[in-house]
């Protein structure tokens, strides 16, 4: 399908889930519907699965939006606390349309309870409360995690019954405007078909010593957190002039602790330096930052605390951020307090997924899940810009059923084109503006 006629199907207000292989102008037409959107003056909730992936639609975590927190699942208590905190309450009811990025990493449990959590507080029983909800993505980019280790029809968000519920309308994105060079289209399409030619494959190794023009600093990614970690302190042990250590605090129940830890992904003790390349890991619009952005320690505050320039050219001080888990009368029961930054000379192909890199080092020879190596080779234009340190046969597979899916997903998005006219679109956007509110019909740009 091609992008204009995906912009219309979204304009019409139906259930959308928005798809295609990496290149394909998926985050571009999210824009030109949101940009749409607010024309048409008509509120929408722009969301990701992920804080790297909500940079890029300059939105918020789905998580942050519902009241979720780092929470897979909710009990009726835990929803209830939701409809009667008044701030969430409004934000929920407020929104006519729900836009949710990077579909791929959230899991089918989060999925149901994101449509439980709305019917509930709207009071509409209809999917998702009645809004009309865009899902975008591409399943053969990494998978939901999942703490018990379950099967992929387990995890996969279209497994779920919020999915059936919602009878979303495939729109599936077929031509590439990422890619420039068509070796790396090839191979991209090779592994998104589960048959990498030799051909491919004997390309690939020999791009492990490709060199940069002066002046290219090239992103490092790995799979591993550990090896992520062991750049990112030798990068900072190579700057010159004295260390500053922020140390967090913490409080509350030391089980809720340790895993309050590991979603946070900053450490108890952070080391910077002037010159650290670093990630904000929390989402504060006010300040203007979310969770994903990228930039340089460039000076401290007066007060003590680190003042990152942005890839943006915006200094924003970093001070002391809190995250906590509430009970289900949402008394908090475990803070955690510290500088919401982390080290980003290297990161994690997770953390990846959703950026377009000019030029990248990776090394994909640790790969462990199916997924990994696609995501992390797919975000290059060109194998010119890429130094590839090596790989292993995990790197150039996808997941079974992610394939089984996708080629339904394809089917159905071609009956959709078929059965669609740009005509009775334009009639059910001019319906869809009127029913909720949007703005005069004449005023709205086609």
């Amino acid at each position: 399908m091609k992008q204009d006629k995906a912009l219309e199907l979204l304009k019409s207000g139906r259930n959308i889930f928005l798809t295609g292989s990496a290149g394909t102008g998926k985050t571009y037409v999210l824009n030109q519907f949101i940009k749409h959107l607010k024309d048409a003056k008509i509120e929408v909730a722009i969301t990701a699965s992920t804080g790297i992936a909500a940079t890029h639609i300059k939105g918020m975590t789905i998580h942050s939006w519902t009241g979720m927190g780092i929470k897979q699942t909710m009990g009726g208590k835990e929803i209830d606390t939701i409809k009667r905190n008044k701030r969430l309450k409004d934000q929920l009811n407020k929104a006519k349309v729900l836009i949710i990025d990077e579909v791929s990493m959230l899991h089918q449990d989060q999925l149901n309870t994101i449509h439980d959590v709305l019917s509930y507080v709207r009071d509409d029983s209809r999917a998702f409360g009645g809004m009309q909800v865009v899902l975008c993505g591409d399943f053969f980019q990494l998978p939901p995690i999942d703490k018990f280790n379950r099967e992929s029809k387990d995890k996969f968000a279209f497994m779920s019954s919020a999915w059936v519920f919602a009878g979303f309308n495939v729109c599936y994105l077929t031509e590439q405007y990422r890619q420039t060079n068509n070796e790396l289209t090839s191979i991209l399409d090779e592994i998104r078909a589960a048959s990498v030619s030799q051909k491919s494959i004997d390309l690939l190794k020999s791009i492990t010593n490709t060199t940069f023009k002066s002046g290219i600093e090239p992103t490092k990614l790995y799979t591993h957190n550990l090896d992520v970690d062991k750049i990112n302190n030798l990068e900072l042990a190579k700057l010159e002039g004295k260390s500053r250590f922020f140390k967090a605090k913490t409080s509350g129940d030391k089980k809720v602790l340790t895993v309050l830890e590991k979603q946070v992904l900053t450490p108890s003790e952070m080391q910077l330096k002037i010159g650290a390349k670093v990630m904000f890991i929390k989402n504060n619009p006010e300040k203007e930052f979310i969770n994903g952005t990228l930039g340089e320690v460039v000076k401290y505050s007066k007060l003590g605390f680190p003042v990152v320039k942005t890839l943006d050219n915006i200094e924003i001080t970093a001070s002391t951020e809190e995250w906590t888990v509430d009970n289900e009368v949402g008394t908090i029961i475990a803070s955690f307090k510290q500088i919401p930054l982390r080290l980003a000379w290297a990161i994690t192909v997770h953390k990846s997924q959703g950026m377009t890199l000019d030029a990248a080092e990776l090394d994909l020879s640790k790969t462990f899940e199916k997924g990994q190596g696609y995501v992390a080779l797919s975000r290059l234009k060109d194998l010119n810009r890429l130094r590839l340190l090596g790989f292993n046969q995990t790197a150039l597979e996808v997941d079974n059923l992610a394939l089984r899916a996708d080629k339904r997903f394809q089917e159905l998005s071609i009956e959709l084109d078929e059965d669609t006219t740009t005509k009775a679109l334009s009639e059910e956007r001019k319906v869809y503006i009127k029913s909720v509110g949007g703005r005069n019909l004449t005023k709205v740009k086609k």
